[in-house]
């Protein structure tokens, strides 16, 4: 079974047991998160579409880590003109591990 959530402005595919990593999150580690906005959601039966959301149907999930991802680079420069420009960014992320996917 799996699903495609939304959460952060992105969507992730999910399955029962897997860890991903989404946009940060309020909460401490340890405690439950539940996403309600589910896009799709497959049984292995049965393909559920949602328009744009599927009723009745919620992922659940425990907070295992709140980080900071890698850092990346943005340098912006304009050639022959002396304009460089160097800047880092680590972007917040919170890591979920979904415990299960509920249907109603």
């Amino acid at each position: 079974m799996y699903a495609v959530i939304r959460t952060g402005g992105k969507q992730y595919l999910v399955g029962q047991g897997d860890f991903v990593k989404v946009e940060k999150l309020p909460g401490d580690v340890g405690q439950e998160v539940v996403f309600e906005e589910v896009l799709l959601v497959n049984d292995g039966s049965e393909l559920k579409l949602g328009k744009p959301v599927v009723e009745g149907v919620r992922v659940r999930g425990t907070i295992v880590e709140q980080g900071r991802d890698k850092k990346i680079i943005v340098f912006k420069m304009k050639r022959r003109k002396g304009y460089r420009r160097k800047q880092g960014h680590r972007q917040h992320y919170t890591g979920v591990k979904v415990e299960a996917i509920e249907t109603a």
